[in-house]
């Protein structure tokens, strides 16, 4: 009886459908998340002003967005969050992301100091010492 010749012992294929699969669902992903990470960062708030300050660098640092509302509801990913939840969220990012991690605050221009001082303070427990403003210059308000 004559053996195929791909049907010999000692020889392997492998299935590359899997892989490919796995791959094209981890690209779906990420596309999906940096469009919601970019969605998060336009909702729309009027920011403070400021004289001064630095342009926005959107880099590959990992960041955490956190939005104020005027009502003092506080947003993360898009969602109402406690202060609570902001802290446990915040050491769980910086256990994945380490020392570089940034929190970026955007608040209403009207919100009160006392709904951004806990979100502060969170930050600093979490061992998050990166905390930036979003603002708009005082000219781009008029």
């Amino acid at each position: 009886m004559k053996v195929h010749a791909n049907l010999r012992p000692g020889q392997f294929d492998f299935n590359m459908t899997p892989m490919i699969d796995v791959v094209f669902l981890l690209i779906i992903f990420f596309l999906v998340s940096s469009h919601l990470a970019k969605q998060e960062s336009q909702l729309p708030l009027p920011l403070p002003t400021a004289e001064t300050g630095a342009e926005i660098i959107d880099d590959e640092r990992p960041r955490v967005v956190v939005n104020v509302e005027k009502d003092g509801r506080v947003l993360l990913a898009g969602k109402p969050v406690t202060l609570e939840e902001i802290g446990q969220r915040l050491e769980f990012q910086r256990s994945q992301s380490g020392d570089d991690l940034e929190v970026r605050i955007r608040c209403d221009r009207d919100v009160a100091y006392e709904h951004v001082k806990p979100i502060m303070l969170a930050a600093a427990e979490a061992g998050v010492w990166n905390v930036n403003f979003a603002v708009i210059r005082r000219e781009d308000a008029r």
